[in-house]
């Protein structure tokens, strides 16, 4: 799978602009502040229909504009799709196929697999943990469509559960009657989801350990445990059972939005006694292990997005990275760097066509 060109239309500061891409390893450079991660951010719409940086979709059109669009040419096994993602002030997002509307964005999420390694990964490892469900569910939902949808249900029933909580507060009355139907679907959700993750990390863990393991120099071994109180026996009787405490926080405390993902280095939580280094080591290991599980299960190599890595990380990990590059690892490569001879250096080496494109406050040099 490759993407073969793009179109830009107002979008964030491209007032108008078209390129046509190598199948291979595609370049933008240009000073920082440019644009080069608004090109990386225009492919990740026409993916997955949404930003990788900025939730709110109007916030991507171009100051003082009422809409934007973005239009891609993909070639997947061997069959082209045309994609076309519009996003207006006011109205409803709108994605076509092929000049087709799609009602559902879900119905698109996962025919054009992508994979992004950005500066600010770590903050899988450091935040909280919505930030470690918001990975697996991103890479879970591209690999399974009831997975998806289950996940989508969950999110209405949980925010209609929590709005009837805070009416019970308002009104200072609590009708466990009134909470049945929610608390029978969010017990059901909770179960099946929970049953998603716990088998999706079964398979995923061993990519992990073998990613970091190369990236690392098997310098110390790594794991990562699920979490999840959804997964007891006795989770529907606890969840009605803590109905009191609810009604007190005005929130659904119990299910799967409570969840956790556990990294460890040597056993320990890696984001309190892992280094620097061993916490990018970890993070490009759960990007390549996400590439890796996303060809196994499609049969086609993702697109993958590489931002601003050559100035994140060290010469010995750019070497692996790089390595695998040059092995013909990956399939379709998108790169960003802020110094233009550095990147020429590095990927002039490898063994396939390279394209560079001169990025310019909105303008493209080919």
């Amino acid at each position: 799978m490759h993407l073969k060109n793009i179109q830009l239309n107002q979008f964030k500061n491209y007032a108008q602009s078209q390129l046509n891409f190598s199948a291979e390893i595609n370049c933008f450079v240009g000073i920082n502040g440019s644009g080069k991660t608004n090109l990386l951010d225009a492919i990740h719409y026409l993916c997955l229909t949404k930003s990788a940086l900025n939730g709110v979709d109007a916030q991507n059109i171009q100051h003082e504009k009422d809409f934007f669009t973005v239009f891609g040419e993909f070639d997947l096994e061997e069959k082209d799709w045309e994609i076309k993602c519009i996003v207006e002030h006011g109205k409803k997002k709108q994605l076509l196929q092929n000049g087709k509307g799609i009602d559902k964005m879900s119905e698109h999420v996962g025919l054009l697999p992508i994979v992004m390694i950005a500066p600010d990964d770590t903050q899988i490892l450091k935040e909280g943990s919505e930030e470690r469900r918001r990975f697996f569910d991103n890479m879970l939902c591209q690999l399974n469509k009831s997975y998806l949808e289950q996940l989508v249900r969950y999110q209405h029933f949980l925010k209609q559960r929590n709005a009837l909580l805070k009416k019970f507060a308002e009104t200072g009355r609590f009708e466990g009657s009134h909470l049945e139907p929610y608390d029978r679907e969010i017990i059901h959700l909770s179960q099946s989801i929970a049953k998603y993750r716990q088998d999706f990390i079964l398979e995923y863990k061993p990519l992990l350990i073998k990613h970091y393991a190369i990236i690392s120099d098997q310098q110390e071994p790594i794991d990562i445990q699920y979490e999840s109180q959804c997964l007891s026996q006795d989770f529907p009787k606890e969840f009605i059972g803590n109905h009191r405490r609810d009604f007190v926080l005005k929130r659904t405390t119990m299910g799967i939005h409570k969840d956790d993902f556990v990294f460890e280095i040597d056993g320990y939580p890696i984001k309190k006694f892992g280094s620097q280094g061993q916490q990018k080591s970890f993070v490009i290991s759960l990007k390549l292990a996400q590439f890796q599980i996303f060809f196994e299960h499609k049969k086609t190599k993702p697109i993958l997005l590489l931002d601003d890595i050559f100035d994140k990380l060290d010469d010995r990990r750019i070497k692996k990275l790089m390595n695998l590059v040059a092995d013909h690892q990956f399939g379709q490569l998108f790169i960003t760097d802020a110094r233009p001879e550095r990147s020429r250096k590095i990927l002039e080496q490898m063994d396939g066509e390279v394209k560079f494109f001169q990025i310019e406050n909105g303008g493209i040099q080919p």
